[in-house]
């Protein structure tokens, strides 16, 4: 094996600052190292401080053994730590006609802070009615397919899947490269069904990353992550310290958007756009105070805004970690379109919304369902693409990814 840890030296340090949406605030030794450590009690890339890139795929199984998903767990689990770890599968051999273990595009590349988060959908254990594997009585309830929601438009290609794989990095280059490598050892079991990249950027004063709208993203975060991302000890033993990862591709309407008053959009998502603080007030981190009125008794932040629908308070408690990424995926052609639109081409970007939680049923599709009814922002989104996925506790060194699932079943 050769290492690219090597190639890491002073620059090591720069990668802990890179991602700070999320939880950068406790940065551990292996981000500062330039590495996440793939081994542990939960998988990375969940609480993970955010990387700038995410690549995430969904593939679809081809195999009717059993074993051959074992196989291919086994594989991708190697694989993942050791690209994690940085480490190519070189050197290449001596024959030059048979392919090489590895694409060999990231050589002389540092690890970016890998993060390889696996996921599990709806059609490892049951699919068109059969029970493949021998894995149906193991389903959790809370892996229920996703209701359809108000305004779907759900491209059928861009949706669903056996097996999820997200990965990320602060280099897109990276984030692919472990992706690819992983498809490749799974030409013969599954199949690549849909792939979506995303990338943040982080101001550097660590201040909160922002959407394409211009507003800050990742402003609010579960006040315990314990009891809201994890699997407590109620789940199925392969699940506990596992988490259900919900994928949304989210279009917006960006050309409309860029024609709107910044006072309407601030109605629209119930913040300053510059400040990121509740209208009103003038600190991002502020309490909402939802209860707040104006002079004529009408709510400061209206019923309908975005922030308001999107509370955890305002939903019964459902609560859930966001994860989210902005795309792009250059433009489309459009022949019709309503006032003030006209044909011409159309940004085909938005927002890869990824959330984690321990039971979506009472987290993202309770909270969910309400804002695609009223949300103001609904006007300016179109969800195109979908997934849900049951992403198994973290493991260590000797077991596969999903072992407990498949030894108990």
């Amino acid at each position: 094996m050769t290492s690219r840890r090597s190639f890491l030296g002073a620059a090591g340090g720069l990668f802990a600052a890179a991602g700070t949406s999320i939880g950068a605030h406790a940065a551990s030794k292996q981000a500062v190292a330039g590495t996440e450590a793939f081994f542990g009690p939960h998988q990375a890339g969940i609480v993970t401080p955010q990387q700038s890139h995410c690549y995430l795929a969904a593939f679809d199984l081809t195999t009717e053994k059993r074993d051959d998903v074992i196989n291919l767990l086994v594989a991708w689990t190697d694989a993942a730590n050791r690209l994690s770890e940085g480490r190519t599968a070189l050197p290449l051999g001596t024959d030059l006609q048979v392919p090489a273990p590895d694409a060999a595009d990231v050589m002389g590349l540092p690890p970016a802070r890998l993060t390889v988060t696996f996921g599990f959908g709806p059609g490892l254990f049951i699919k068109d009615g059969k029970d493949r594997y021998g894995l149906a009585t193991a389903r959790p309830p809370e892996l229920a397919d996703l209701p359809r929601f108000n305004g779907d438009q759900l491209i059928a290609a861009k949706t669903g899947g056996d097996l999820c794989i997200q990965a990320c990095a602060d280099d897109p280059q990276v984030a692919f490269h472990a992706v690819r490598e992983l498809a490749r050892l799974s030409y013969d079991s599954a199949e690549l069904r849909w792939a979506q990249t995303g990338f943040t950027s982080n101001p550097p004063d660590g201040s909160t990353p922002r959407n394409l709208m211009g507003f800050k993203d990742g402003t609010q975060r579960p006040a315990d992550i314990e009891k809201s991302v994890w699997v407590g000890a109620d789940g199925p033993a392969w699940m506990r310290g596992g988490s259900y990862m919900v994928v949304r591709r989210i279009r917006m309407a960006l050309e409309h958007w860029d024609r709107t008053k910044v006072s309407f959009q601030e109605e629209t998502m119930g913040r300053h756009k510059y400040s990121g603080a509740p209208l009103g007030l003038k600190g991002e981190f502020e309490p909402l105070g939802l209860d707040r009125t104006d002079k004529d008794e009408n709510p400061v932040i209206a019923e309908n805004a975005h922030v308001r629908l999107g509370n955890a308070a305002e939903n019964g408690s459902a609560d859930m970690l966001r994860r989210g990424y902005s795309y792009n995926d250059g433009a489309n052609f459009v022949a019709e379109r309503w006032p003030p639109w006209r044909q011409g081409m159309e940004y085909d970007a938005g927002l890869l919304f990824i959330c984690f939680q321990a039971d979506p049923r009472t987290a993202f599709v309770k909270l969910f369902g309400k804002m695609a009814k009223f949300d103001m922002l609904n006007q300016f989104t179109t969800h195109t693409g979908s997934g849900l996925f049951a992403c198994p506790c973290g493991i260590q060194s000797g077991e596969y990814i999903g072992q407990r699932l498949f030894e108990k079943t």
